[in-house]
């Protein structure tokens, strides 16, 4: 007989692809234990070893940090996929599994940050002369990011410091689960035709599919999007296209409610849920001014920026400030043309226009000043036929085949894809990919986001580890046998992931603490991203992709004019509206204190009077939702996307540049662009890495073009 050699559980294998199927709650709570143990006693070795090679001799690169890497990559790798799955496929018991074992893993961050032997030893490393450019800046952040961590702290500051960390973890992630129910806590059943009125027959079909699969669908297993019933929810996938198009104003002030009180604790009894984050709010906030004050900075937004690209908190304001000054008017006007054209139409919101009229009436606008219709586009961007055309961009601008290959590779939902990406000149394989591209209320949290999967390293043996990312989209799925047709929006939100991937995927750094996304100051990490988005507006890109999903006929040339004419369509609005969340952002994280008189949501409501066009209505309680600082990793970093928005407008101004329907000057820059900011990841610092791309230092001449603001517009209020 042949024995059976113990398998090794799939949450610890700690390399390759994860097995998602076979991680399950009980395996979290079975091996995470054990695997913190080891791990610590592995950080102790390290410990020791450093300790007694302390006496002079030499440290060597891969003495110290390869160990290092290689100890936070175990961990990372088995915490990620936990991590990860909690995100996409959220049940109670993964969430219960995944809060219980938090704590260890933040001790352990901790401890390894705050590591004294660690840190002399760095300290030591840093003084050789040997070193290259890139080990230099990675040895110089993980100082910094030990410093950030308390390694100088002692005794009870060091003590207070740790129990804040790991009570900041807890609330972060109770944040985001309130959220996530208080969304999937909401549904309003929808039963007569002038329910519906005004919707396209795609929101229909989507909302008779959700009213087929709710839990009560043996009363509803019969709906269709003739007959109903239909089921709207709060995911962005039913209640946008309901605001958007819903002519009953009396159901869209509904779901806009409830959307903007979620978690909040104002629509409880709606809800039918006891979260509430302003409680979460203040004492994440209150926590994170403590923590700044035990490091020695004034406020958290210190904190925040030491590690950015930007240098202080008054340079971001400058930047906020022009947005604002130039965003503002241009806003006020938007909205008076929208009270314009409710009023030619006699509708009662003309005199009292609320914020849950504002894309109801920017639809119609958009249709009387271009002739475009966002939903009739839908057909013309079916999924498989957006891909085929994002792949022919990359490989046009970057040299990279990408191939599917679903069946290789373990998935976590049945909708999930996996791909491979090859360079064209080599045929090599070099990175990889999943894609989970639709929404899932009720496990699949909101939003659009890339993570890692594996960094690009070298595994113990010396063989190449290729990056592979997850690319996470929630779009509107299938519905029967008719394919997930995608809004423009969508469209762009897929390219703007995908840049994220690319960053990832495509880089050359060897040195995994430098390679992709790694080391890159926050502030810049967008920039592939909001880059790839200006290509959804190239007209080869665009006509190549876009084909009717069943007669196959390309989306006719008018179409594509006017979704050129169309682009800076409310840009005013958007503008405003980001700059209102990052300064809302930067100013919590700054200027507000539990002691100081004003809760939160005053000094955000204080921000609004020259940030919003139209008031915050009573129950707008955004800050409960506003995962990204509370319930991510943008606290006090918000600004980073218009930050970048800078960088990947010049960027692309680059591309016009050589004219775009020049292509091989277009396959040069591409190239250009791959091997500058795509390979270089955060070996160099961001102004290096773009002006090695661009030869100059950023400009933001063509974010504003791009956005069609006139600069030295009067500021508003």
């Amino acid at each position: 007989m042949t024995a059976t050699l113990p398998t090794r559980p799939a949450l610890l294998m700690g390399e390759g692809l994860p097995r998602f199927e076979a991680i399950t709650p009980e395996q979290v709570s079975a091996h995470m234990p054990a695997l913190m143990a080891q791990l610590e006693a592995e950080l102790q070795a390290i410990e020791q070893r450093l300790d007694a090679t302390a006496a002079g001799q030499p440290l060597s690169w891969e003495g110290l940090m390869q160990p290092l890497q290689r100890l936070g990559e175990r961990l990372r790798w088995s915490w990620g996929a936990v991590s990860h799955l909690n995100g996409v496929c959220n049940t109670p018991e993964l969430r219960q599994a995944h809060a219980e074992q938090q704590a260890a893993v933040v001790t352990f961050g901790n401890r390894a940050g705050q590591s004294a032997p660690i840190y002399r030893a760095l300290r030591q490393l840093q003084s050789r002369s040997d070193l290259d450019a890139t080990q230099r800046r990675i040895l110089a952040s993980e100082l910094r990011d030990m410093e950030l961590r308390g390694v100088g702290l002692e005794g009870s500051e060091r003590e207070a410091f740790n129990a804040a960390s790991q009570e900041l973890a807890e609330l972060s992630t109770r944040f985001g689960n309130q959220v996530l129910d208080a969304t999937n806590a909401w549904s309003l059943q929808l039963t007569t035709p002038d329910e519906v009125e005004g919707l396209p027959v795609s929101l229909l079909e989507q909302l008779a599919q959700a009213a087929r699969q709710s839990p009560a669908a043996g009363d509803l297993s019969s709906a269709s999007a003739e007959q109903g019933p239909w089921l709207l929810g709060l995911d962005a996938t039913r209640s946008g296209p309901f605001l958007q198009y819903s002519l009953r104003r009396d159901l869209r002030e509904r779901i806009y409610k409830a959307l903007v009180s979620r978690a909040s604790g104002e629509a409880d009894a709606e809800l039918g849920t006891p979260g509430n984050n302003w409680p979460v709010i203040e004492r994440i906030l209150s926590l994170r001014q403590e923590q700044a004050h035990r490091l020695g900075y004034a406020n958290w937004a210190e904190v925040s920026l030491a590690s950015k690209m930007a240098g202080s908190e008054e340079e971001v304001e400058r930047l906020l400030e022009d947005l604002r000054q130039a965003a503002y008017p241009a806003a006020a006007a938007e909205l008076e043309d929208l009270r314009a054209l409710a009023a030619r139409e006699e509708a009662a919101e003309a005199a009292d226009f609320q914020p849950w009229d504002v894309s109801f009436w920017a639809e119609r606008c958009r249709r009387e000043l271009f002739d475009l219709d966002s939903e009739a586009l839908r057909p013309w961007f079916p999924l498989p036929r957006v891909l085929e055309g994002l792949f022919a961009l990359c490989d046009r601008l970057f040299g990279i085949e990408i191939s599917a290959a679903d069946g290789e590779a373990p998935v976590w939902h049945p909708d999930v894809r996996f791909f491979r990406v090859y360079d064209r000149g080599t045929g090599q394989a070099i990175a990889a990919f999943y894609l989970d591209p639709y929404s899932r209320p009720g496990s699949k949290r909101g939003g659009a986001w890339m993570d890692e999967c594996l960094v690009r390293s070298l595994a113990a043996d010396g063989t190449p580890v290729l990056p592979v990312a997850y690319l996470i989209c929630n779009q509107s799925p299938p519905v029967g046998e008719t394919p997930s047709l995608m809004t423009f929006q969508e469209v762009e939100t897929l390219f703007h992931e995908f840049g994220h991937g690319l960053h990832h995927m495509l880089t050359t750094v060897e040195r995994p603490q430098a390679a992709g996304i790694n080391n890159v100051e926050w502030d810049a990490v967008e920039l592939p991203s909001q880059f790839m988005e200006n290509w959804c507006y190239d007209r080869a890109t665009l006509l190549g992709m876009a084909r009717h999903w069943q007669s196959d006929e390309p989306l006719p040339e008018a179409e594509f004019s006017k979704l050129l004419a169309a682009r800076t369509f409310m840009a005013g609005a958007a503008t405003l509206r980001q700059v209102h969340f990052a300064l809302t952002d930067l100013r919590l994280h700054s200027r507000w204190s539990p002691d100081g008189g004003q809760t939160p949501e005053q000094l955000r409501r204080e921000i609004a009077a020259s940030t919003t066009v139209l008031e915050p209505i009573e129950e707008d309680a955004f800050l409960c939702s506003f995962g990204h600082i509370f319930a991510g990793g943008y606290s006090a970093g918000y600004y980073s996307y218009k930050w970048a928005e800078v960088l990947s407008a010049d960027a692309f101004s680059a591309f016009e540049e050589v004219g775009l329907e020049n292509e091989e000057e277009i396959r040069a820059t591409g190239r250009r662009f791959r091997e500058t900011v795509l390979s270089l990841g955060g070996s160099r610092h961001p102004a290096e890495v773009f002006e090695s791309f661009r030869g100059r230092p950023p400009s933001a001449e063509a974010l504003i073009r791009h956005s069609g603001l006139a600069q030295g517009a009067s500021s508003g209020p």
